[in-house]
């Protein structure tokens, strides 16, 4: 088959940024009204998300705990990602560089957790044991839409205090009431840990649609319910997207859950299957490729259902074990079957083309993206390319051509073969 061109093309989305991370955070720090007793053990909760500047953020919390006389730690919280084991969660947030030795501060992660009053709750409350012996704790996480469902709450501190710090037994707990137990109970969860915690202060982080931070804001505990829902629709209206409506194929080529909880943002591909809840209106997709798997998913392939068909050296990569716990844990069954498998991205583009019933590959429509995060850049076929060209927020970076090496492989991104 005789393939399209593929040219590579900029997407100009708004770019607020902070551009002195450390003294903005240090001065919301001061803002807040908290204040750290001398010699207070103070937990500082990291999840598994791959944040932009996530070891500058967690450093400058630990730095101002030290400067207070505090004595900080940090507690991976990230329900049963991580394999659901201790060493498996420390591994993660490792992995983005939060380290002991980098953040001055010991990394207490273990899975053992203590039962908060439940209150009218349809679920027992949990809360990591460490958190929950110190003298206060501090969590630290990205706002964004989720990728399950979408009301006030969704992705961000909130959730963090409930299915992070919550640790497996509660994402099993939460998991099994579905969409309802995200959307419904887990902001009810959260303020019963409000109240019975020892919770001090959130710090929550927009990302602008570069994946560059746009936002920081330290969050007294009292003010998070009301303040995390202003952050996320800051978050929502900063999201890229695709540049057009329709495709015939997405190739993507890593995936992850450093870069989505589900591995592929499913607000970016128009793709969430959940059994009741409707699939989103655009974009139209027909079939989507994945090309591999991010090193700091840790085997971890969670979502890899939402793809139609997946390059054999991502399926290489896959640790089932910790896929399918994840998976089970979040009871969303559909997004955890394999995809066609092929030996080469070419291969993969060819069937694509092919099972989305293109005839005529010069009027094909596809587009392909490094990952769900970056869409600042992409390629395009000339159909796709033609749509765009009165478009003023995009610019064409490069002319079009043939995006294989001599082994079907992609070249890297905005290459052409060799």
């Amino acid at each position: 088959m005789q393939l399209p061109t593929l040219t590579r093309i900029r997407q100009r989305f708004p770019r607020p940024r902070v551009d002195d991370l450390e003294r903005t955070l240090e001065a919301e720090l001061a803002a807040s009204g908290v204040a750290i007793p001398r010699g207070a053990r103070i937990a500082i909760a990291v999840g598994s998300r791959g944040i932009a500047n996530l070891p500058r953020l967690v450093k400058t919390v630990v730095s101002w705990v030290k400067a207070q006389g505090g004595e900080p730690f940090l507690v991976p919280a990230m329900g049963s990602h991580g394999g659901a084991t201790a060493d498996g969660q420390c591994e993660v947030i490792e992995g983005y560089g939060v380290t002991e030795a980098a953040m001055g501060a010991p990394i207490r992660s273990s899975m053992e957790v203590v039962e908060l009053p439940a209150g009218e709750l349809p679920t027992p409350l949990f809360y990591d044991r460490h958190a929950f012996e110190a003298d206060g704790t501090i969590v630290v996480n990205r706002i964004k839409p989720h990728t399950d469902y979408h009301g006030r709450y969704e992705s961000g501190l909130m959730k963090m205090l409930v299915i992070g710090l919550g640790k497996h037994r509660q994402a099993l707990a939460m998991h099994s009431l579905g969409v309802y137990g995200l959307r419904e109970v887990v902001p009810q969860a959260a303020r019963q840990v409000l109240r019975h915690g020892n919770v001090l202060l959130g710090v929550g982080v927009v990302e602008n649609a570069y994946d560059e931070t746009q936002l920081v804001r330290a969050l007294p505990a009292q003010d998070l319910p009301d303040r995390e829902p202003e952050l996320l629709e800051l978050a929502r209206a900063a999201m890229p997207r695709l540049p057009v409506e329709a495709l015939d194929v997405l190739i993507i080529d890593r995936f992850g859950k450093d870069i989505s909880g589900v591995g592929l943002d499913t607000n970016i591909i128009g793709r969430l299957l959940i059994d009741g809840e409707p699939e989103p209106v655009s974009p139209r997709v027909k079939l989507i490729v994945v090309c591999d798997l991010t090193d700091a998913t840790h085997g971890n392939a969670c979502g890899l259902g939402l793809a139609d068909l997946m390059v054999r050296r991502a399926y290489d990569k896959i640790d089932f074990a910790a896929t399918y716990e994840n998976l089970f844990t979040s009871g969303f069954l559909r997004r955890g079957k394999t995809p066609i498998v092929v030996d080469t991205d070419r291969e993969a583009l060819v069937y694509a083309l092919r099972g989305a019933g293109v005839t005529d590959p010069a009027r094909a429509r596809i587009a392909r993206i490094v990952d769900t995060l970056q869409l600042g850049e992409l390629l395009v076929s000339p159909a796709v390319l033609d749509e765009l060209a009165h478009r003023e927020d995009i610019e064409v970076v490069g002319p079009g051509g043939d995006v294989f090496d001599g082994n079907g492989a992609l070249c890297p991104f905005g290459a052409g073969a060799p």
